[in-house]
């Protein structure tokens, strides 16, 4: 939509998690560098933390980017599984095959036999379960005694957990501290502060293809982060709607007014006045009108 008008390649704001936006910079940075450590070390659990929106998945997924050859990944991204499912599900991430009907002690000896065929050609496994404060605690429990697999050595299987703020509260219970004290590193991955918000929004424009002058001004800057509290999600989902809102009235940069009509029209932005009639309708239709306009000049060319 607003791609050629600032002459973008890919839209620089989506809320895909593509580690190619992924911004090394504060507890980004200090998370990525944590995960990478503690995962060459090969022992215990590895705890990431965040509020909704700060960018776990997309840390989750640099994080498998970033594993060399030495390390067999495993990725699970739905974790509300009982203990059988999530065995199954960890089967099949290895490469199991495995009858339908199989009962819980043969499918962990299928899983015990692999972690060691793994282990003699030389790879570490590591199992990472995104959203992990939704895993039940029979689950949880499940999932410690996986860690247990081991030989004279090492770990046969070393596990990330990335979660909520609830993850700690759930650890915090006793009937799960033989897990919580398996956590040999954690970290909670915070928001953006407001020195790196503008540095967040060049590189996934310059990722994005744009090479122009800067698109956001001071005023917008200040605007964005006032309403966003620095949260990756929220600044996506508002730059965005700037971007759409400035094409749409044919601007050439983002100021103070388009993040307010942008904020208005987003659930979870903090926004201090009341949202106008306009506001609520004002992206979609500064969007259409943009696009009559186009449509319009083309036809009279044409005729």
């Amino acid at each position: 939509m607003y791609l050629e008008h600032f002459n973008m390649q890919k839209m620089p704001f989506s809320i895909t998690p593509d580690t190619s936006f992924f911004y090394n910079y504060g507890s980004y940075q200090e998370a990525l560098n944590v995960l990478l450590v503690a995962l060459r070390s090969g022992e215990g659990f590895i705890k990431i933390t965040g509020e909704v929106g700060t960018g776990k998945t997309l840390l989750c997924r640099k994080v498998l980017n970033s594993l060399d050859d030495k390390f067999f990944t495993a990725y699970l991204t739905n974790p509300c599984l009982t203990p059988a499912g999530l065995r199954m599900a960890l089967a099949d991430e290895l490469g199991i095959q495995y009858v339908r009907n199989i009962g819980q002690h043969r499918m962990l000896k299928q899983i015990t036999d692999r972690l060691i065929e793994l282990n003699t050609q030389g790879k570490q496994v590591v199992l990472l379960l995104d959203e992990a404060q939704a895993l039940p605690d029979d689950s949880m429990e499940a999932l410690r005694l996986l860690t247990n697999l081991e030989t004279e050595k090492s770990k046969l299987l070393q596990v990330v957990l990335f979660g909520q703020p609830e993850l700690d509260e759930r650890l915090s219970q006793t009937k799960l501290r033989q897990l919580r004290q398996r956590v040999t590193f954690s970290y909670q991955l915070n928001s953006i502060d407001k020195g790196g918000l503008a540095g967040y929004l060049s590189h996934r424009l310059l990722v994005a293809g744009y090479h122009g002058k800067p698109l956001f001004t001071v005023d917008a800057l200040d605007a964005l982060y006032r309403v966003s509290h620095g949260v990756p999600r929220l600044i996506n989902i508002l730059a965005h709607k700037t971007l759409m809102i400035a094409y749409g009235r044919g601007s050439s940069n983002i100021c103070h007014e388009h993040i307010r009509l942008a904020a208005e029209d987003t659930e979870g932005a903090v926004v201090k006045v009341k949202p106008s009639a306009l506001s609520r309708v004002g992206i979609a239709l500064a969007a259409m009108s943009a696009a009559a306009v186009a449509a319009f000049q083309v036809g009279g060319i044409g005729r």
